[in-house]
């Protein structure tokens, strides 16, 4: 049974407050904010604010607990949430919630969710799917932003190759502003990546300057594909080997590329382009 968190006035009763950073409920939520390995160990993360809090809900997460801060109850008006009745309510006092907070626009309310095991095997595709993927993606921030992209594509997943950076690292949640949970991601090894596109026959366009074509003279109506790798060391040799096609954006400049998710977000509006137009 869910019941309506109201932290304009409607806590439980019961509401604990909290003042301390030596609290060990602190102590916890600080260690799952910085260390990827705790995360892995309790199968818990972060998420912090309400925007990104609204969408891991209405994603079918599982939250264990929410910490607000006591200024919220006068700050917000509007803001409810629909929890799990067994979910445990905290009060932080504001100073507190300073040291805890990653930024401070967050409208005071941070949660401990329970992670979900996102395969690749599970991803639900429409007929001609648009698939972004990364390559050993290592900041955190850029994944986030190619998320943004591939939610407002309407794209059908983001798929994480080889990454250097776990799913639910905070920094990645926050600069997606909860895109993480409105797009389906999965991480896998490029062999198993190449192998679930080919059994698919799904079109794999590599972004790259070697041996390429403009982006906009490659079809991208039927399924597709777009993979980038890094900006220092780009794809390695298997996915161009296994690419039907390789793309580039024209570099007019002196310099030869683009951040990630700046090139992710023109090709994938150059496939919504052409999706629209066919």
């Amino acid at each position: 049974m869910n019941e309506s968190f109201n932290p304009t006035g409607g806590l439980r009763p019961s509401m604990e407050v909290l003042s301390s950073a030596q609290n060990p409920k602190i102590k916890r939520l600080l260690a799952l904010q910085q260390k990827s390995q705790e995360r892995r160990k309790t199968g818990l993360f972060v998420v912090e604010g309400r925007r990104e809090l609204e969408h891991c809900l209405e994603a079918g997460y599982e939250v264990e607990s929410i910490f607000v801060s006591e200024e919220l109850r006068v700050k917000s008006e509007d803001f409810s949430l629909s929890l799990n009745n067994t979910s445990s309510l905290f009060t932080l006092h504001p100073s507190l919630y300073e040291k805890v907070a990653y930024r401070g626009s967050t409208e005071g309310v941070i949660a401990i969710v329970k992670a979900k095991q996102h395969r690749l095997e599970g991803l639900q595709l429409r007929e001609n799917p648009l698939i972004v993927v990364l390559e050993s993606v290592e900041k955190p921030g850029n994944l986030g932003a190619v998320l943004r992209s591939a939610d407002a594509a309407q794209a059908d997943a983001v798929i994480v190759c080889d990454p250097l950076t776990d799913l639910y690292n905070p920094n990645l949640i926050r600069s997606s502003i909860g895109a993480i949970f409105t797009v389906p991601t999965v991480a896998c090894t490029s062999e198993e990546c190449i192998a679930f596109f080919k059994e698919r026959h799904i079109r794999i366009l590599t972004a790259q300057l070697q041996d390429s074509r403009l982006y906009y003279d490659t079809p991208m109506t039927q399924g597709t594909a777009i993979v980038m790798g890094t900006e220092s060391t780009g794809l390695t040799d298997q996915w161009r080997r296994a690419a039907d096609a390789h793309i580039r954006i024209p570099m007019l400049g002196r310099l030869d590329s683009l951040n990630v998710s700046v090139s992710a977000a023109i090709l994938l509006f150059e496939a919504v382009r052409q999706r629209q137009t066919h």
